[in-house]
């Protein structure tokens, strides 16, 4: 008897030789299986054999209960193409609110999406388009995406928004996002919109891959700024490299992120903020159990939210900026952030401050966390050109230079009117970061060329283990050790407050500070009230009672 609940696409007219255009057979397919399911609510499948199914020139109108399985990627590939319609974004699947009347009394509802690759790389478009994704569904109710390879498209990925009782789970996006170059901060490899089905949204996203992709590895945006910050959503054991951020939280409540590794990301390994659509930053989210590493700027950047947030047991390290910074971007909240804790963390190796805070706090706890070996942007300011200066796509090569290894991580060099960021160097060479994510080159407009000068900036004096550059009141700091154990120490002071800073109240005890390179603290701004006690390497604070 044949099976009335899976169907097989070579038997409905798709071809799947890489050359037929088996876009309107699915489309056909999709709708006579969603009106079965209408009729008797009983979810069906497609089953697409190995193959290569070209999908062109339209985008196809998913429905629900209906679930689209292959083979295994490389084995059932869906190639993207718009030959005959110059200007059609034409992902596998979409079903939006805005073109087809998705909402929550109108979702997506029991569809399976596995085992097979979508190619976007075919998808030629004059400009970026949002919908020009993998796949592109919104109001997804009981959805499983699993064991997809999605690369190449010219925006997100995996762009599905307002997932209820969901899981993305071994998905691989690479290289997704190519046509956006930084104005749209959109082209994630998985993007998720929030807040369409109330306060609570229950997904969890597992053992994804993301790498090279335009702005996130993997991110969660609130869609309407009067919306309620969406709760119920995690990342479990993912892996963001290369992306132009690794993991963000743009108007999330509560996030879960436990077990990733977010390395070598072109702004920040773990973002919050308000670059979202909404300009609401995530809060109350927790951090636990990554390795957040070589990121050309910071390994966690938060900023714009009220609080609070936890950031725990993570190690932290070798970043080009800061290991940990607080900070309020313009366009965003203002306000104090309440109740951050930072605590039991390695920060080792990152080019400035282990923790910088350079917007209000209240109520902080930073605590437990071991912060050795920073600053090592140490180089003074350095300039060449002539004979012994040479250029690749992503380095510039000195061979009258002596630095110090890494001396000038995270620094802008600049060099016939073009700039790039220094990830590494070495005695007489410096490894660029390239222009944008998937990039093959670090110079927007042509390699310079042999004996161009160049010009390296100065560093900061200090570089503190920890340095509080903003208000913060009510501070507990306690029981971290904070040192440098190198034979050349770049870690200047163990805490330091700059002309900016306030330590206003707090308890501030228990800490080892000794073993830094200039001094255990430097207070340019003297702390007040509060309570310091059994510091290592202070008797007591200067300024405090």
């Amino acid at each position: 008897m044949p099976d009335l609940f899976v169907h097989n696409a070579r038997e409905h007219g798709l071809a799947g030789d890489g050359k037929t255009n088996d876009q309107p057979a699915l489309q056909a397919l999709v709708h006579e299986l969603g009106d079965a399911y209408g009729a008797d609510g009983r979810p069906r499948t497609i089953y697409c054999p190995s193959g290569v199914y070209s999908i062109q020139d339209e985008a196809t109108v998913w429905r629900s209960g209906v679930s689209l399985i292959g083979a295994g990627p490389a084995a059932t590939r869906f190639t993207l193409s718009n030959p005959g319609n110059a200007e059609a974004a034409t992902p596998l699947a979409f079903f939006t609110a805005l073109q087809h009347g998705a909402s929550p009394g109108k979702p997506i509802a029991d569809c399976t999406f596995a085992h097979f690759e979508i190619d976007g790389s075919d998808m030629i478009l004059p400009e970026y388009d949002v919908y020009a994704k993998g796949l592109g569904l919104q109001f997804v109710l009981r959805g499983r995406f699993r064991d997809l390879y999605i690369h190449d498209t010219p925006a997100t990925g995996f762009g599905c928004d307002f997932l209820q009782d969901s899981f993305v789970e071994g998905l691989l996006v690479v290289h997704c996002g190519r046509l956006e170059h930084g104005e749209w901060l959109g082209g994630a490899g998985i993007g998720i919109g929030t807040g369409g089905w109330g306060p609570t949204e229950r997904c969890t996203v597992s053992s994804c891959t993301t790498v090279r992709n335009g702005t996130n590895g993997i991110f969660f945006e609130l869609q309407n700024r009067r919306w309620a910050p969406t709760r119920g959503l995690r990342v479990i054991g993912c892996h963001s490299e290369g992306n132009r951020f690794g993991i963000s939280d743009w108007g999330a409540e509560g996030l879960i992120v436990s077990g990733c590794t977010l390395i070598a990301n072109h702004q920040a390994g773990y973002d919050v903020s308000a670059l979202g659509t909404s300009a609401v930053a995530g809060r109350g989210g927790i951090v636990t159990g990554c390795v957040i590493e070589d990121n050309v700027w910071d390994g966690v950047a938060i900023g714009n939210t009220p609080g609070p947030y936890t950031v725990s047991g993570n190690r932290i390290s070798c970043n080009g900026r800061y290991g940990y910074w607080q900070h309020n971007l313009s366009g965003g909240a203002q306000e104090e952030a309440a109740d951050m804790i930072v605590e039991a963390n390695e920060f080792w190796g990152n080019g400035l401050e282990g923790i910088y805070v350079a917007s209000a706090l209240r109520d902080p706890a930073i605590g437990g966390n071991r912060i050795r070996n920073n600053g090592r942007r140490v180089e003074p300011a350095a300039s060449g050109g002539g004979e012994t200066v040479a250029y690749t796509a992503q380095s510039v090569i000195d061979t009258a230079a002596c630095w110090r290894p890494n001396g000038h991580i995270g620094k802008w060099v600049t060099a016939d009117a073009q700039q790039a960021v220094v990830m590494a160097n070495t005695e007489n060479e410096l490894v660029l970061a390239s222009v944008r994510p998937g990039a093959t080159t670090a110079w927007a407009e042509g390699t310079p060329e042999p004996g161009v000068p160049y010009r390296l900036p100065g560093t900061p004096r200090v570089r503190a283990g920890i340095t509080l550059a903003a208000g913060v009141h009510d501070p507990t700091i306690r029981d971290n050790r904070v040192w440098d154990g190198q034979a050349r120490k770049t870690q200047t002071h163990g805490l330091a407050i700059t002309e900016d800073g306030v330590c206003g109240g707090g308890w501030i005890h228990d800490n080892d500070l000794t073993g830094n390179a200039d001094a255990p603290v430097r207070f340019d701004t003297a702390p007040t009230g509060g309570c310091w006690r059994h510091n290592h390497g202070i008797d007591e604070c200067p300024g405090a009672p």
